[in-house]
């Protein structure tokens, strides 16, 4: 129904046909290379990696979007206007713009919904025990010592099964709360951007302090202890929250009540009854006294188009019919009494299967300048009822909870970063390296780990990129590094 939609909708208004190309969620970075080296790219291409784009550019692999038939990009915006309303020209037009050159390698897309990570603990397990909800990291440590010393009374039989705080080998993402608790409250916005490439924070200052903790949870057994050994895409650790064995855990701030009736919420109501329920609490406060989040700026995923792009025009055009209002409310939404019901204030989503199923949140694969509900007004009242069968409160919870605190740090536009755009693909795997093998090691035994774990990120691009960084923080905006 939606790619339909699309494929009309363009050939109607701009006779121009489209065609879709799949590209792996979790292997992306390694399926867009493949297609850019064997020129087989879509014309519109979209990644979260701007290194990828980067690198492809330095050879000659990607589209100037500053000089499509000899003009500059805005030299187009006359028949883009949706995309000029959609898309900030600061913020995402132009956050990629070379400042020395002018060249311009992708546009950003625009983060609407700029909630994060959250922490969710079973409320009805506390309630069980007579517990409240955490408000501070002692607290939510001595909810998951409960959780172990009480695994009969919560789980019967199932006792075994017991997993009180549960992480992914993506250790990063999935601790960040906890992490960013440890991070000086008045780091600078300079020093935060020159350690900022990894988007898991990995560099910025006191982090392995919080690593520490986790470390400490690990080996008091109140963390999954086989978390390392299941990939991204394995279902098994959802399935262990589904079937109501998981205490508590970190995540996308919507991620148990994403899915519909197949939601780890709703799931888990049907195994442990109606009264379970994951609830976000906020609970890790920094050294100022603050829930601290480091938020995203307001950008999203990176669009650009390949060099075997031989119609940049149309190219745009499409940009342009995807950026419509109309289009984006069509695509989150599809049609009323079939996926969604309008209600006063805004629009109830359908638990949908079938042709109306959407295969990302909010169609966020089709909708690929937008992340996040845009639909104006409507926007808050259909995020909290959008999560059907799930109970609209919880979601006015998470979501609060999760931008409460936030900080979004200033980004300094320094140009290409060639250390990065050598190294930035590889740096995730030795991170993730780094902090699985920190987790399990033994509290004695923590230190020498991480830090040769660090040492090796550092010596296999990190240091190289923080130097590179460094270096033109001082050239163009005057800034020494302490």
């Amino acid at each position: 129904m939606y790619t339909d939609y699309i494929k009309q909708g363009m050939l109607e208004q701009h006779n121009v046909e489209v065609e879709f190309v799949s590209i792996g969620r979790w292997t992306e970075v390694d399926d867009m290379n493949t297609a850019l080296a064997a020129g087989d790219a879509p014309d519109v291409c979209v990644t979260y990696s701007y290194p990828t784009i980067a690198k492809y550019a330095q050879m000659g692999g990607i589209v100037n979007l500053n000089d499509i038939d000899g003009k500059p990009l805005e030299e187009y915006k006359d028949i883009l206007p949706n995309l000029w309303n959609l898309l900030s020209p600061t913020n995402n037009i132009y956050w990629d713009q070379n400042p020395e050159t002018g060249d311009l390698w992708a546009i950003e897309a625009t983060l609407a919904e700029n909630a994060r990570i959250n922490t969710f603990i079973r409320k009805d397990w506390l309630d069980k025990l007579g517990l409240a909800l955490p408000t501070t990291e002692e607290e939510f440590h001595d909810c998951l010592v409960a959780f172990r010393d009480n695994a009969e009374t919560l789980l019967g039989a199932d006792a075994d099964k017991m997993v009180p705080y549960s992480t992914s080998y993506d250790i990063g993402w999935r601790n960040d709360l906890l992490f960013m608790a440890y991070v000086p409250d008045d780091a600078k916005d300079e020093d935060l951007y020159i350690h900022g490439f990894d988007d898991r924070h990995l560099l910025y200052p006191n982090y392995k302090e919080g690593v520490r903790v986790l470390n400490k949870w690990y080996n008091e057994g109140l963390v999954w202890k086989d978390f390392a050994e299941y990939a991204q895409d394995s279902s098994h650790e959802d399935d262990m929250m589904k079937a109501g064995f998981v205490g508590a855990f970190q995540h996308n701030w919507d991620y148990p009540y994403r899915g519909g009736d197949d939601s780890i919420q709703a799931n888990l109501q049907r195994s442990a009854g109606d009264d379970a329920a994951y609830i976000a609490v906020d609970c890790f406060v920094n050294d100022a006294g603050v829930h601290r989040k480091f938020l995203a700026p307001p950008i999203d995923r990176k669009v650009f188009f390949p060099a075997t792009n031989d119609e940049p025009l149309a190219s745009l055009l499409y940009l342009d019919f995807i950026s419509d209002p109309e289009t984006i409310a069509f695509l989150q939404l599809g049609k009323e009494g079939e996926s969604y019901n309008a209600v006063e204030g805004g629009f109830e989503k359908l638990a949908t299967t079938g042709d109306w199923l959407q295969n990302s949140l909010n169609n966020i694969d089709y909708t690929i300048t937008v992340n996040g509900l845009y639909l104006g007004d409507a926007t808050a009242v259909t995020t909290a009822l959008g999560y059907a069968p799930v109970a609209s409160d919880l979601i006015n919870v998470a979501n609060a909870a999760a931008k409460a605190d936030g900080r979004i740090v200033k980004v300094f536009n320094c140009g290409d970063i060639e250390a990065e755009q050598e190294y930035g693909t590889q740096l995730p795997t030795f991170r993730d390296t780094l902090l699985n093998k920190a987790v399990v090691a033994s509290e004695e035994e923590f230190d020498a780990v991480y830090d040769q774990g660090m040492q090796d990120y550092l010596d296999n691009g990190g240091q190289a990129i923080i130097d590179e960084r460094t270096a033109k923080m001082a050239d163009i905006f005057g800034y020494t590094a302490e």
